[in-house]
């Protein structure tokens, strides 16, 4: 197994009360885990809010999770010291949701994708160079592009900028944070397609954030549903499509659009908003959104179960 997380979290101090008493923590992460086999790709998926990026960025020590465990490669890297963790870094890069915030705008691109290199005392500078512009060539742009600022590419092509930099050192893990929700949709399809050949020719695997169930369908192995920073069903992607059994996962899946006009699904409209991180409900986080809650729903949190081979479910109705 290239990762495995386990009861992953991470707490927030919250904002301060009245007359400074210190409030509840924002519980960004609560007790997630998941695993990741080597050349697979899991996809994340949730609302806006749920904690699916800070997810992604906990694994890769960008912030420090409160507890829990992250092993990658057989090694325990949760409470690695910055000095190992620096060579680590190698093999694990993320591809950010916006190219250009992502992309300094006062340098080159060649210099930006060459930068990784650079950092860790890879090869001479003619050799970064000839790598450089390999790995233009390999995401899709041509090497005399090299020269030009990020503000005079389109947002796809900064995107590939965006690959071509996390490919820099041969990583085995990307975690990819909503990497085509800012793009137009035939670019979309571009990058993903470019994502899905680097995935075979590399062995890569991915960590891939996003909101885009047709998106998430296509491109994993697996799919692990998150609400309110849990994750609320887990499974392989055929499963978790062919017969969701969460009723958040449920409502989601209706929202998904038919590719066949003439198809029409029976759409499921979640009431009321997202519970606050701070002050979540007691039982089971969706029970106020929930039309099947029952008293037990209200009153005692469901653990996450199998209730069939691979698929594991939280909830009490399943």
């Amino acid at each position: 197994m290239l990762l495995e997380v386990n009861d992953l979290r991470k707490y927030f101090p919250g904002p301060s009360g009245w007359l400074g008493k210190a409030a509840d923590h924002v519980h960004a992460i609560d007790g997630v885990s998941f695993a990741i086999q080597e050349g697979k790709t899991l996809g994340l998926v949730g609302e806006s809010g749920c904690g699916k990026s800070t997810v992604g960025r906990s694994i890769l020590r960008l912030i420090e999770p409160t507890s829990g465990t992250i092993r990658f490669e057989g090694t325990d890297i949760t409470g690695m010291a910055s000095r190992q963790l620096r060579a680590l870094r190698r093999r694990m890069q993320i591809v950010f949701q916006d190219p250009y915030s992502s992309l300094n705008p006062r340098r080159r691109v060649g210099d930006i994708v060459a930068e990784p290199l650079l950092v860790h005392g890879i090869a001479s500078r003619s050799e970064r160079r000839a790598k450089t512009q390999a790995l233009f060539e390999r995401v899709g742009l041509r090497p005399q592009q090299m020269e030009l600022y990020p503000h005079q590419f389109s947002g796809g092509q900064r995107q590939r900028i965006s690959i071509a930099r996390a490919l820099a050192l041969g990583p085995k893990l990307i975690v990819a944070d909503e990497p085509v929700s800012a793009l137009d949709v035939s670019v979309q399809a571009q990058v993903i397609n470019l994502l899905m050949d680097l995935q075979t020719q590399e062995k890569l695997s991915y960590l891939f954030i996003s909101h885009n169930l047709a998106v998430v369908e296509h491109v994993s192995h697996q799919v692990a549903v998150m609400y309110l920073g849990r994750i609320v069903e887990y499974a392989d992607t055929k499963q978790i499509f062919d017969r969701p059994l969460h009723p958040y996962t449920q409502a989601l899946m209706t929202a998904v659009p038919m590719p066949d006009p003439s198809r029409r699904r029976q759409k499921q409209h979640l009431g009321g908003d997202v519970p606050s991180p701070v002050n979540r409900p007691p039982g089971c986080h969706f029970h106020p959104r929930c039309p099947l809650a029952q008293d037990r729903c209200r009153s005692e949190d469901p653990m996450p179960r199998e209730v069939e081979p691979g698929h594991q479910v939280a909830c009490h109705l399943a």
